[in-house]
């Protein structure tokens, strides 16, 4: 089963000016997330897609490096759009879609929603973060009644998507235009794993997680 993992790179970023290539932890926040693909137990190829060709020096060893077409660097394009491309370029049984702004997602969880996905017991895997908290969705309690205030040990939890990696058959993608199946498996992570960086204060936050890791022990 030929497995493809691949992380869409812009060098436009629009909330944080220049995310995936300002250094993080001396490196490129870019190369974080293809180096720990490259060393993700399951993987046949890892793929950089971007329009950019520049950003080939910079590439960790054995990440492969496909031009896409500039058209699809506009603010508006949409995700879809991206892996329509990819997938038309490159073929596989399955697809690993990971994103540049999860720098601390380890290799092992990547690995263990692989194989999830590979026994055939899930149509697709993704990762969440646990929220064991009050939600509130479109003005109403999501997981608590009012009436009923429960403890938060005892509160049902919610799960929140995050960007660090998305596993899906060709076959899903290509028939039904979808990267999470109708049986997939959840991949819950801690805080740090999680961490998305979309905004500044996240930049701030990876900073300060990747220079603790950086102390002497």
């Amino acid at each position: 089963m030929k497995t493809v993992a691949f992380v869409p790179i812009r060098l436009n970023s629009q909330r944080v000016a220049g995310k995936n290539l300002r250094p993080l932890s001396g490196s490129p926040l870019m190369c974080h997330i293809l180096k720990t693909l490259t060393e993700t137990e399951g993987i046949d190829e890892v793929y950089v897609y971007c329009s950019d060709e520049s950003i080939r020096p910079l590439l960790p060893e054995g990440v492969r490096f496909l031009r896409r077409d500039p058209s699809l660097d506009r603010d508006t394009t949409l995700g879809r759009e991206i892996y329509d491309a990819f997938t038309a370029e490159v073929d596989a049984d399955l697809y690993v879609l990971a994103h540049a702004t999860s720098p601390f997602i380890r290799p092992a969880t990547i690995a263990g929603a692989l194989g999830k996905v590979k026994s055939g017991a899930y149509d697709s895997a993704f990762s969440a973060e646990r929220i064991q908290t009050f939600a509130w969705f479109e003005g109403k309690p999501l997981n608590y009644r009012l009436d009923n205030i429960p403890r938060t040990q005892t509160i049902e939890p919610v799960y929140i998507e995050t960007s660090a990696f998305f596993i899906f058959p060709r076959r899903l993608w290509c028939e039904q235009g979808r990267r999470i199946g109708d049986r997939p498996w959840m991949a819950v992570v801690d805080r740090i794993e999680g961490l998305d960086i979309d905004y500044p204060e996240d930049f701030a936050m990876a900073e300060i997680i990747a220079a603790s890791r950086d102390l002497p022990r």
